[in-house]
């Protein structure tokens, strides 16, 4: 539909459409599904195994020693929490602007999150990062790189080192993505990816661990549920590494099923063309979302090569957000919105995880009530970035509007 003059356009747009899955990965899970060999290991014989092939084809990728495939994202956190020695009781940091999984994993190992707050580019506040870690005596960061934002590792890396924290990275926005040309996820002690639909590699669902540490990664592949089938795995540590744990690692049964690896293993051969693409879509968008008078996007460092599946953004004036994002909506375009006193679909923040000590962070607070997160379907086309720019446009107009009175 073309809008008359002075008409805010209306979009039909899905914001969560995916691409096909590749043809090879189609054809390959038929066979899987035809053969009814679904299950993650072989009890006589380990046949074709897609687990341990993508394990061994993204540890290859990444640059990481050792890999395991889980069945999500969050288990991964929680896998990579316990190998790495966290412990029940333990207080573990994490950024206060982050998603359930990511606290949710931290309870799974039995520990506490301990929220730190963020600057106004989306970040880990580093002065806040020192503050908690001094007041708690908490040797842990989960650090969560944000719908994609990678904070400058140069420095985290560094207070992280003279504090004595051990950092494990939250990489599920940042598949394919770098800081100073080093793969996200090889920074710490283990990173952990998403193979979620709505990430970078779509498998309906799943989790990858990377890390260079042949202890922490057998551990994590027999909390995975290897049971002793562990010498199936792709990219693992020698046999007798495994003799030092395996009779101390509970089985989580967290692995990733053959079915979603089979899913996820040709894609990552599109990795760099998705980022291509997502990321000229999120320029165009950055920069006409940026020119709008009371809404903000942050420059990102040159050093972060990010991989832009979404976008966010701050409305400067939170007051009366609600209109702003329903506005937009009944537009066609849908846009999260962090600041909500409820939670809303997969949309969450700290002071809604009540399972967590409660904490006050008034300046995180501040920011998220003006936050807003949209995602970017690789099926966007140029013409729908401009109505989504001018309808976003006419919703800040309305927006300033109605709260001069």
């Amino acid at each position: 539909m073309t809008p008359g003059a002075g008409e805010t356009p209306h979009i039909e747009l899905d914001f969560t459409a995916q691409e096909p899955l590749p043809q090879p990965a189609i054809a390959r899970a038929n066979e899987l599904m035809a053969s009814g060999k679904l299950f993650r290991y072989g009890e006589t014989t380990a046949g074709e195994n897609d687990a341990a092939e993508l394990e061994a084809e993204f540890a290859a990728l990444v640059g990481a020693k050792f890999c395991v495939a889980m069945n999500s994202c969050g288990a991964s956190l929680a896998a990579a929490l316990i190998a790495a020695g966290v412990e029940r009781g333990d207080q573990v940091m994490m950024n206060a602007f982050t998603l359930a999984p990511v606290p949710g994993a931290v309870a799974h190992a039995g520990a506490e999150p301990v929220f730190v707050g963020i600057t106004s580019s989306y970040h880990i506040d580093l002065d806040d990062l020192r503050r908690a870690a001094e007041t708690t005596g908490s040797k842990w960061l989960l650090l969560s790189y944000m719908r994609g934002h990678i904070c400058d590792m140069d420095d985290v890396m560094a207070l992280c080192a003279e504090l004595d924290v051990t950092v494990i990275e939250d990489c599920a926005h940042t598949m394919g993505a770098a800081w100073n040309g080093q793969p996200s996820g090889t920074f710490g002690v283990a990173g952990c990816f998403s193979t979620q639909s709505f990430k970078h590699a779509n498998s309906g669902e799943g989790g990858l661990l990377v890390t260079n540490d042949e202890d922490l990664a057998a551990r994590a592949i027999l909390l995975s549920g290897s049971y002793m089938l562990y010498e199936q795995h792709g990219a693992r540590p020698a046999p007798e590494v495994f003799d030092r744990h395996r009779f101390h690692m509970p089985n989580f049964s967290m692995r990733m099923s053959g079915l979603a690896a089979a899913l996820a293993r040709p894609q990552l051969a599109l990795l760099p063309d998705r980022a291509r693409r997502w990321n000229e879509l999120y320029v165009q968008l950055a920069t006409g979302i940026g020119a709008i008078e009371g809404i903000t996007v942050p420059e990102r460092n040159e050093r972060e090569g990010y991989v832009a599946s979404s976008i966010q953004f701050t409305v400067d004036d939170p007051t009366n957000m609600a209109a702003f994002i329903t506005f937009a909506k009944d537009h066609g375009v849908a846009i999260k919105w962090f600041g909500a006193d409820d939670p809303v679909g997969f949309t969450s923040r700290f002071d809604h995880w009540r399972y967590a000590p409660e904490q006050s962070l008034a300046s995180t607070q501040q920011i998220l009530a003006g936050l807003c997160d949209m995602r970017i379907p690789l099926t966007m086309t140029t013409q729908q970035v401009a109505n989504i720019v001018e309808i976003i446009a006419a919703a800040a107009a309305a927006h300033t509007a109605s709260n001069e009175f």
